[in-house]
């Protein structure tokens, strides 16, 4: 260590704690990661099932895409990725569709054989057009689609995922018309997509593995570890930074009812189920996601939403009205810390892809080291 060096403290080795740990240990700082968890790699930890074989994705599944050339190119770096493009089917009233809503969609739900513009002139024809600023999820979906294909694909699923009604939910979280004019059913738009092919552990791991860095799993972070350390970058729940004193903000969380099967189950890595009867949202079989193995045993998961409580893990963070006032006055309080700088999902409070989060870290990392001394409590914008 020379002199000067500093001594980094990173709370979570997930992606942000990794990627940012790294490109400290390289610029020749002492870092320090901990987590509580037995593992690293955060919600995207994949293991080998012992019966099996099968690589699962042990809290619900990841599939990196992205348009961001320079972590696609960081990724390849640490794990060689595998091509791989999902294609997520639904079961709706009885019959199976392919997602996002397509022109084959369109056409098996209806009984037609509409070529492209004669279906856009048919759901413009369903669209309730009498909306001219979408507020809520469901007028956006209606405005768009129209309530046949709304309640098929749409309501049901929504409602299970959110746990109340598309009608309180903000109209942003479909950020874009939900529907393809096309036969295209590949589910993102990223040039960049695939599977790391020993799984996302393995590539972690591989991040995680410099001399400069000493990780420290099972371990509960408590702010008096801060002694002794120059910085620290924290990437656990803000609220959970302050002990929650202000109240915890919302997130919804996943139980996942895990089962095994002789052979295959439903046929496709993604089978969602959009009718409020059933009351988990999707089944996933995890052999799926890596379709260059073979393997004749099955791996699957029923995944349950609901409201994240103390102990669980959170997922998706609510962000409605009161979770957005509640962030402000711990944002507020956060600012005025001093030596911390609060990243990823958890720090930040917003949903972020895996390619989003590695970004934000690698900036973070940089910004660190242009100028150590006035680094900030955050480098993004949460609000």
């Amino acid at each position: 260590m020379s002199p000067e060096s500093k001594r980094i403290l990173i709370v979570g080795a997930g992606l942000s704690g990794a990627v940012v740990g790294r490109m400290l240990a390289e610029a020749g700082h002492a870092v320090k990661i901990v987590d509580r968890r037995p593992h690293v790699a955060g919600n995207c930890h994949t293991e080998r099932d012992a019966d099996t074989g099968v690589m699962v994705h042990v809290y619900g599944p990841h599939i990196f895409h992205t348009d961001d050339a320079e972590v696609w190119d960081y990724v390849n770096g640490f794990e060689t990725f595998r091509p791989y493009r999902n294609r997520v089917k639904t079961t709706s009233g009885g019959a199976v569709y392919s997602l996002p809503v397509n022109l084959h969609t369109i056409n098996q739900f209806y009984g037609r054989t509409f070529r492209p513009a004669e279906a856009r002139a048919f759901l413009e024809e369903q669209a309730d057009t009498t909306i001219t600023d979408p507020r809520t999820f469901e007028d956006q979906a209606l405005r768009f689609v129209g309530r046949d294909l709304y309640e098929a694909f749409f309501k049901g699923y929504t409602q299970k995922q959110w746990g109340c009604s598309p009608r309180d939910l903000p109209a942003s979280i479909l950020k874009r018309l939900p529907v393809r004019f096309n036969y295209d059913d590949n589910y993102f738009f990223h040039r960049f997509q695939g599977m790391p092919e020993n799984g996302y552990t393995v590539m972690v791991e591989r991040i995680l593995d410099h001399p400069n860095i000493q990780v420290h799993l099972n371990t509960d972070f408590d702010r008096r570890d801060m002694a002794g350390h120059d910085h620290v970058f924290y990437s656990g729940p803000i609220d959970g930074w302050f002990g929650f004193d202000l109240g915890r903000l919302g997130y919804r969380t996943l139980d996942f009812e895990r089962f095994t099967h002789d052979g295959d189950w439903q046929g496709c890595a993604v089978m969602n189920y959009g009718d409020v009867g059933v009351p988990f949202t999707r089944i996933t079989e995890h052999k799926y996601f890596a379709p260059w193995e073979e393997h004749e045993g099955s791996v699957l998961y029923r995944e349950f939403s609901r409201a994240c409580e103390p102990g669980d893990i959170p997922y998706y963070p609510i962000r409605q009205m009161n979770e957005k006032a509640l962030l402000g006055q711990y944002l507020e309080r956060a600012q005025g810390e001093r030596h911390v700088t609060f990243l990823g999902r958890l720090g930040t409070y917003r949903y972020l892809d895996m390619d989003v989060t590695i970004r934000e870290a690698l900036d973070c990392g940089r910004r660190y080291l242009a100028d150590p001394d006035s680094m900030p409590a955050f480098t993004v914008d949460p609000l």
